[in-house]
């Protein structure tokens, strides 16, 4: 094996072997199953301060991330602008913001190395369900091990030509027998089972096709997948929308025990509480760091805001003097400028003040509060029944009845959560009520001045 016509050395081999070996995972794994994303570059734009880039050498030995003053622009919409990424090994992140302020750009430029990161760390990105096949859901995971499944693969074929007298490979069949025992090949398979158990999966699910799966189910076998492969950096966007209740505390659980390095956005405090050893917070294009979970970062930030507005207010009236005094605004913002860099450099090192030559300093912004509305109109008083079921059974064509003889009915003052595992008929029972769906026996109950208002019931 060669390479710029240089021989190359026993280590160079088993490097670019593994990096062979990473790259077919990549590619498995990142094959579309469903509706996939478009492609970064279509929409997105990367910049990072030259001067800022670590050289090749000192990426190589790297074990964490780090990325200063880079930006990100999404069809001219500023989303980072002059942020830092720092991603320590062995850390569990969490990532939060408010929506639409580029959580899940900055995974998927991460996912595709559009920043410089460690070839040493492998980073798989958990977003697209698993093709819908005859592939059983538990090979699906154990398939996604690329090296071991090629190692059994070549074991299988070695032991079938020792069978029929070829001697000559029995040295190369015990080479591979050594690799599979160092990569533990004997447990994957019940590893692999036990994800797929604590994701809610079934023996006989376990072994059913993909093919057979929802969505929802076969976006289960991508987070199994990517768990069973435990990469050095394993990023997860919302990785309980698809769980129900025991899924959600399973994962919640083994995440807990999780020795390598995670990045993950989700809006479940709970989760992020429990799973989380710090958080990377996204606000105003930037990223701030806080140690501990999320109820700690809380904390931090309502203190930090305060000392933040505290300083904006005396910022607004010191560039109000200075107008007063005569300066024009572009002066006076000026001004402001050099005394926040006179203040900052205080308390800079000189390897801080060498990489923040190049980064422009701005004037503090007041912080924004994050408000979401809901507006509920009161509704006239309406008499019961309001909304009901009345002695229902329902079924879908050729499967097992979801309801028999059901009963149900609500009123203005209810206020009820459907609870239950996935495919158990929650989804059914809100189309029931709707209307979307007429039951086998039985008969909806709808108050008649209810009916403008099935349409908000079905949105929700």
């Amino acid at each position: 094996m060669e390479e710029t016509g240089k021989k190359l050395t026993h280590k160079e081999k088993k490097k670019l072997k593994k990096q062979q070996e990473y790259e077919k995972t990549m590619e498995l794994l990142t094959k579309a199953g469903g509706q996939g994303h478009s492609e970064l570059e279509s929409n997105f734009t990367v910049s990072q301060t030259q001067t800022q880039q670590r050289s090749n050498q000192q990426l190589e030995n790297a074990v964490d991330i780090k990325v200063d003053n880079f930006s990100i622009a999404a069809k001219g919409k500023e989303l980072f602008t002059n942020a830092s990424l720092l991603i320590a090994q062995g850390r569990r992140y969490g990532l939060v913001g408010p929506n639409g302020h580029g959580k899940t750009t900055l995974l998927r430029h991460i996912a595709k190395r559009a920043f410089a990161i460690p070839p040493n760390i492998d980073v798989l990105y958990c977003e697209q369900e698993v093709i819908a096949d005859n592939t059983p859901a538990v090979e699906v995971v154990l398939n996604a091990d690329v090296k071991c499944t090629e190692l059994m693969a070549e074991c299988k074929k070695l032991e079938e030509m020792v069978e029929q007298g070829d001697t000559s490979v029995q040295n190369r069949l015990q080479e591979v027998y050594e690799e599979l025992k160092i990569i533990g090949a004997d447990s994957a398979e019940p590893r692999a089972r036990r994800i797929l158990a604590g994701l809610g999966f079934s023996r006989a699910m376990q072994n059913r096709a993909t093919k057979n799966f929802s969505g929802g189910w076969r976006m289960r076998v991508s987070l199994a997948r990517a768990l069973f492969l435990e990469p050095t950096l394993l990023l997860l966007d919302e990785p309980t929308n698809h769980l129900d209740l025991n899924a959600v505390i399973w994962l919640d659980n083994y995440l807990q025990a999780w020795k390598k390095t995670l990045l993950i956005v989700s809006h479940d405090q709970s989760f992020l509480d429990n799973v989380c050893t710090d958080i990377i917070h996204l606000d105003q294009q930037k990223l701030f760091y806080y140690k501990g979970n999320y109820s700690m970062f809380k904390k931090m930030y309502e203190q930090k805001k305060k000392e933040m507005i505290k300083a904006y207010e005396k910022q607004e009236k010191r560039l109000k003097d200075l107008k007063a005094s005569g300066q024009s605004k572009k002066q006076a913002e000026k001004k402001q400028k050099e005394a926040l860099t006179r203040k900052q450099e205080k308390n800079r090192t000189k390897m801080q003040k060498q990489e923040d030559d190049n980064a422009p300093m701005e004037l503090l912004q007041k912080p924004r509060e994050y408000v979401v509305k809901f507006s509920f109109p009161d509704p006239p008083p309406l008499q019961p029944p309001i909304l009901g079921l009345h002695n229902v059974t329902f079924s879908y064509e050729g499967q097992k009845p979801l309801f028999i003889d059901v009963d149900f009915g609500i009123d203005l003052s209810s206020r009820i959560a459907i609870v239950g595992p996935n495919g158990v008929g929650k989804s059914t029972f809100l189309k029931l009520l709707t209307g979307d769906l007429q039951p086998l026996k039985g008969e909806l109950i709808r108050n008649h001045r209810l009916v403008s208002s099935t349409s908000i019931l079905a949105n929700i």
